[in-house]
């Protein structure tokens, strides 16, 4: 029987700073260390030589552990995985997270990898290792897939487990002082109070993962923990991981009740959807503000009522997105409607339709802004048929998951001219609306700026014309202009208009 008792669980690299430590691996370290395991976590985000590192810590390791993300993760994780195998052959590589539960079979047919766990991992894992602790195959634990002699074998599901059931994750592992430095001298911290969706959007991998099904900690629950944290690190900021953290709304007011009672002052933020926040009422959302809340996301992808219907999204309603921006600026919190565009079966009139309805919107209320993005065809969405029958080619292993562009267009529809127009359209929707928020320190050049901009800028979006682009030449020619007198006076420009151009 082996007798080693050590687990190394790693993050890859990922483009982007830190948003703070992997709560996934912080999730699966808590069981382990509970059942008697040493766990040593390794993040490449604040460890510079993880490669070299990783390699030291197998040595006598019961397995290793890598948790991936569909996108430039996988690249580290394959290096990490292959170094590993070759190095040390007889330590068991095991995947989780995100893009191998959704590909399984596919992720399975890398040499390297020696097992996956999926879905909710912590209980899963947990009996895997014990596994490999007693010197006993695992290729029949629940959520475990494998291949025995070669063979790829998925073991029955396993049955999820109420959050409130598992452990606090293993904060008291995290190093908050390098994630602070990495951070930009913002201590961090990722916490999620539920899992999981209630809707089955067709473009979402949520509902894949979690089935739809909604599983929260107590609102008593997440206030003591998160309140104890925030004193015990020092937290600024704690980001909610949430899929969508009102689905009870009434929890989510507890939550942000109990935060506001507690006295303990931070900064957090979460995502939503439009219709669970609008079922709080005037005062809830002022609360929200008065507890901390400084921004939240929203899914809102487009206003067309028809695309919404080709998405499955028929909860979202155009009148709701006036009223959770409208709601928010009473709090005084900041939004961000993140739009989806190039979606299966769009036209160009449901563009014009969305670009003007958020420029209304964001005309009428100072908290708002937006994340434009071209559709991205993440593994295991619901539309994939739809998809290839378009000429989509679905990628067939990791190493064409990685060479994949995410964020990038790779639609086969949406080519050539039409897709410059839809560039432009977005160049010139989203210089409006930084020109309404930007702020410099130079208030005399900016408004002379937006005088000459905005009402052309206005007309171009409302009738949809886009030629002679006179407009983004003088907008990146302020930013030279205010870059070099921020140089000489050793101020700094607070908002770049070319940051999205």
């Amino acid at each position: 029987m082996l007798t080693k008792r050590k687990v190394v669980l790693f993050y890859p690299p990922y483009d982007g700073e830190p948003l703070s430590a992997p709560l996934c691996l912080l999730s699966l370290a808590a069981p382990l260390r509970d059942a008697g395991f040493d766990v040593r976590i390794i993040d490449a985000a604040i460890v510079p030589d993880w490669e070299s590192r990783v390699l030291r810590e197998v040595q006598g390791a019961l397995c290793l552990g890598i948790s991936v993300l569909t996108g430039p993760m996988i690249r580290g994780a394959m290096r990490v995985g292959k170094l590993v195998k070759h190095s040390n052959p007889e330590v068991p590589v095991i995947l989780g997270g995100w893009h191998p539960s959704l590909l399984p079979g596919q992720t399975l047919n890398e040499r390297w990898v020696d097992g996956i766990v999926r879905g909710q991992g912590e209980l899963t894992f947990l009996e895997l290792v014990q596994r490999l602790a007693d010197g006993k195959s695992f290729h029949d634990v629940q959520g475990v897939s494998s291949k025995p002699c070669g063979l790829t074998q998925h073991a029955p599901e396993r049955r999820m487990a109420l959050l409130d059931d598992l452990p606090m994750a293993a904060f008291d592992l995290v190093d908050f002082d390098a994630y602070e430095k990495a951070c930009g001298g913002l201590r961090k911290l990722a916490y999620a109070t539920s899992v999981g969706c209630p809707y089955a959007c067709n473009y979402c991998t949520d509902m894949v993962f979690y089935k739809r099904k909604f599983n929260a900690l107590t609102a008593d629950r997440v206030v003591g923990e998160v309140t104890d944290l925030v004193e015990r690190f020092r937290i600024d900021e704690v980001a909610m991981l949430d899929s969508n953290l009102p689905v009870d709304w009434r929890r989510g007011v507890e939550i942000a009740r109990g935060f506001l009672d507690s006295k303990v002052r931070f900064r957090w933020t979460f995502q939503a959807s439009t219709d669970f926040l609008c079922r709080m009422s005037d005062d809830d959302v002022r609360m929200l503000g008065e507890s901390g809340v400084t921004h939240m996301g929203f899914g809102t992808e487009s206003t067309s009522a028809e695309v919404l219907k080709l998405m499955n999204k028929r909860h979202q309603h155009l009148n709701e997105m006036y009223d959770t921006a409208r709601k928010a600026a009473l709090g005084g919190i900041h939004v961000t409607f993140n739009l989806i565009f190039g979606y299966p079966g769009e036209t160009e009139a449901n563009r014009v339709e969305t670009l003007r309805t958020m420029s209304d919107i964001a005309r009428q209320f100072w908290n708002v802004s937006f994340s434009p993005n071209i559709f991205t065809p993440y593994p295991g969405i619901p539309i994939w048929p739809q998809l290839r029958e378009m000429g989509m080619r679905e990628p067939q292993s990791l190493q064409e998951w990685v060479d994949l562009p995410l964020g990038r267009n790779m639609l086969p529809w949406l080519q050539g001219d039409e897709l410059s127009r839809l560039r432009r359209m977005l160049e010139f929707f989203l210089l409006n609306n930084q020109l309404r928020r930007a702020t410099t320190k130079f208030p005399g050049l900016q408004q002379g700026v937006r005088r000459a901009l905005g009402a052309p800028l206005r007309w171009r979006i409302r009738a949809n014309k886009y030629s002679f682009p006179w407009e983004l030449w003088v907008a990146r020619s302020f930013e030279r202009v205010v870059t070099r007198r921020s140089l000489l006076t050793g101020q700094t420009l607070s908002t770049k208009v070319s940051e999205v151009c």
